[in-house]
């Protein structure tokens, strides 16, 4: 029982980490997709005085990435019904061109009113329409649960690793016999820790295997069945093979940082 205890003393708090780090690529991926989908639905409306063409919008500003003619046939209709031809075509000949403007991203709202300035700076341009209080506060949101995300895997990873640090300390004072037997006969550092290494890295492989288990049960059993609208469009982003690689190479990276700390910190031969 005591082995098992010291060696989930040790996983649990690494799989921590690595669920945070996971959940991290996998919030990451599906948020692209929804910013993409905001993206795609945001548009701005702008009223020219000549026709424009999608080049003419982009020489005002880069991020501009397409323009949609709005007919002007279509805003009138309900103006012009009843009204003979000859009239009908004064008054579309009056007025001005409309279009709707898409973006190559999803800006924060500073930028959005960059783009009204320098489209608006153009002689050609009557009027442009953001509608940026509903954009900024769904931009608002989006990024308000982005950063608590991160705040809170990186505060968990920090205290993770803390209790890493002192399961990797009680190790060493488990061995600290054998390691000071070896250092009075000359051996290396390397080689009288050798065990912390070997006993960590055995115990960064089970915390890997377990982590992406988790997540492949996730992606295949539970998010079909969750009726978790989001999930279930983004399933396939939900665990990918190259996450085991990033799992696994983070999870050697710390516990050969925490094997490291304790053993320089604490090297010499204890009287």
């Amino acid at each position: 029982m005591k082995f098992i205890k010291n060696h989930l003393m040790f996983i649990l708090p690494l799989m921590a980490i690595l669920l945070g780090i996971e959940f991290f690529l996998v919030f990451d991926r599906t948020t692209d997709s929804y910013e993409k989908g905001l993206k795609e639905g945001y548009t701005m409306f702008v009223v020219s005085k000549k026709p424009m063409t999608l080049n003419d919008f982009k020489a005002l500003n880069a991020h501009i990435a397409s323009s949609e003619k709005i007919k002007r046939e279509a805003v009138v209709s309900d103006i012009v019904k009843g009204i003979n031809n000859s009239n009908k075509k004064e008054i579309l000949k009056a007025l001005p061109y409309f279009y709707n403007i898409g973006l190559d991203s999803y800006l924060h709202t500073s930028e959005l009113d960059k783009i009204k300035n320098d489209l608006e700076s153009s002689n050609d341009i009557q009027r442009v329409e953001t509608f940026g209080s509903s954009y900024s506060s769904a931009y608002r949101l989006f990024a308000f649960i982005k950063f608590t995300l991160k705040l809170f895997i990186g505060f968990m990873g920090v205290v993770s690793l803390l209790l890493i640090i002192k399961q990797m300390e009680i190790w060493k004072y488990a061995h600290k016999r054998r390691m000071q037997v070896m250092e009075i006969f000359g051996a290396p550092l390397m080689l009288r820790s050798g065990v912390l290494f070997k006993v960590a890295i055995a115990d960064a492989i089970v915390a890997t295997l377990i982590t992406a288990m988790i997540f492949l049960y996730i992606k295949f059993e539970w998010a079909a069945k969750s009726g978790i609208d989001i999930m279930m469009k983004n399933q396939e982003d939900l665990f990918r093979l190259s996450d085991l690689a990033i799992l696994l190479g983070s999870a050697l990276i710390i516990v050969l940082i925490s094997v490291y700390s304790v053993v320089f910190s604490s090297s010499g031969v204890e009287e």
